[in-house]
């Protein structure tokens, strides 16, 4: 298995991941054009941040959005991780904690001293995962707003 950034040409195989991702989230909706637009908006301006994507006999198998934004509080920039899926035929075997892992590595080589991620309340088996990786519960309670 290979990670690495994805390029304007994985696009196409990454709104297939993240169909798989929102088709199981009450949030969210697919919608491949918009998905679409906001892949290329990432792998198009490394300021905006990075698409880490693992590929297993080239084949794309799961993949992860790095988005940076600044921390007043830490006065340094810092990175959101979004969107991080394996694909159903590759779960199991190793692909989400590789990615994490080159996630952690990315935000380090960065000097981002902090990696931020939502996970879905009753997603346990994903907060297990992040737990076994170093990550810890917030006390912060993600709000938001949709303009409609």
């Amino acid at each position: 298995m290979q990670i690495e950034a994805a390029t304007p040409a994985d696009i196409p195989a990454l709104c297939g991941l993240l169909s798989a991702l929102f088709a199981q989230e009450a949030e969210f909706a697919p919608d491949t054009a918009a998905q679409a637009r906001g892949l290329a908006m990432i792998v198009g301006d490394p300021r905006v941040g990075t698409v880490l994507v693992a590929r297993h006999d080239g084949e794309i198998v799961g993949m992860v959005n790095l988005l940076f934004t600044v921390s007043t509080a830490l006065g340094e920039r810092v990175v959101l991780l979004e969107d991080m899926v394996v694909a159903p035929s590759a779960r199991g075997a190793g692909v989400g904690s590789a990615l994490l892992a080159a996630a952690i590595d990315f935000a380090r080589a960065r000097r981002c001293p902090r990696i931020t991620l939502l996970t879905d309340r009753v997603n346990a088996d994903a907060q297990r995962f992040y737990a076994r990786h170093g990550f810890t519960a917030s006390d912060m309670l993600p709000m938001r707003r949709l303009e409609t």
